[in-house]
């Protein structure tokens, strides 16, 4: 089932998301629709707090290779446990932020731990696009934003155009 996606500025989006204690049913069909949603979007990543849910839990799939097998995974209470010093810098977006793209420079790898949809602890390391998702993905269960690593001034023309964006679908009844 498709979810609806919040707009920035929603306070929900600021907020920091609280640890999965217990992974129940209802969360494992909620990663699945958030699968679901971020592929129609289409996007690579989304965050739970993203679709209202202040829950630490993530999905993502960077595999945009022509003809290759999707890998979509789902992260319960992720956390970046090392990160590379080389930086990289990648023209990021967001599903809450559409079409709004900036250059932000984050660590080139990182490896981060998770616990799976069975409820396995996962560790692995990611590079590349892979690695910027991922560090996207958890700064939303933070209530960061990919804009926070903007100046103000950029930052506040953003969430003006966000608001204006809120506006018109209000009016146009989306």
């Amino acid at each position: 089932m498709k979810l609806p996606i919040l707009i920035h500025p929603d306070p929900r989006l600021k907020k920091v998301a609280a640890p999965v204690a217990d992974l129940s049913d209802e969360l494992r069909m909620l990663a699945d629709n958030m699968l679901t949603t971020m592929y129609e979007a289409p996007g690579i990543g989304l965050a739970a707090p993203q679709v209202g849910v202040g829950q630490r839990l993530i999905v993502l799939d960077c595999v945009k290779e022509e003809g290759a097998a999707p890998r979509p995974l789902a992260m319960f209470n992720p956390e970046v446990v090392v990160s590379s010093d080389e930086m990289n810098t990648y023209d990021e977006g967001c599903l809450s932020i559409p079409d709004i793209y900036a250059d932000v420079t984050r660590p080139e790898a990182v490896t981060v731990r998770w616990i799976d949809l069975h409820g396995n602890p996962q560790e692995e390391t990611f590079d590349g696009l892979w690695a910027t998702c991922v560090q996207h993905e958890i700064d939303h269960l933070e209530g960061k934003l990919f804009i926070d690593y903007l100046s103000g001034l950029k930052r506040q023309l953003i969430t003006r155009k966000m608001v204006k964006l809120k506006r018109d679908r209000a009016r146009d009844g989306v």
